[in-house]
């Protein structure tokens, strides 16, 4: 079975959030081994200097990077990546396995983003739109999708 872990920095402060998070995830255990797992976010003064977001960003990666289980497929969330359809992220998500893979680790970093050391390391980089979401939301979202992707894999109703 496929593990895939959402690795994030911070924690999900409302309810509503963690329960919608949670309803995925349970959704999701008869297709994988699926784990969100949290690392503390760097505090930052309210207006931080270059040098200071460059530190923290450094600090989380190397927290990010640690938390990775060896030979997974990494697939982080970013700005630059490239936008994909649902049907696209669940063929993703197959090949994973088609390769070898055990493991799919998508990554979603603080306010700040991500260090160029998790991008660098990441074979697939992925944006959800060309708008902006607060980080909790787009958790709920990749989830959301996650779990869409396997319905599509697996031929299931929910995807139309």
């Amino acid at each position: 079975m496929l593990k895939v872990t959402i690795l994030c920095v911070g924690k999900l402060k409302e309810e509503y959030w963690r329960m919608a998070c949670a309803e995925y995830s349970k959704r999701m255990k008869r297709f994988a081994d699926f784990s969100v797992i949290e690392i503390e976010e760097e505090k930052l003064p309210d207006y931080p200097s270059q040098a200071q977001i460059d530190n923290t960003l450094k600090k989380e990666g190397k927290r990010l990077i640690s938390k990775i289980p060896d030979g997974s497929l990494i697939a982080s969330m970013c700005i630059e990546g490239k936008q994909y359809s649902s049907v696209e992220l669940a063929k993703t998500i197959e090949n994973c396995a088609v390769e070898g893979k055990s493991s799919l680790v998508f990554i979603i970093g603080g306010s700040w983003g991500l260090s160029d050391e998790v991008k660098d390391i990441s074979r697939i980089k992925i944006s959800m739109s060309k708008m902006t979401f607060p980080h909790q939301l787009a958790r709920v979202m990749l989830c959301e999708q996650i779990y869409r992707g396997f319905q599509i894999n697996n031929g299931g109703k929910y995807h139309k």
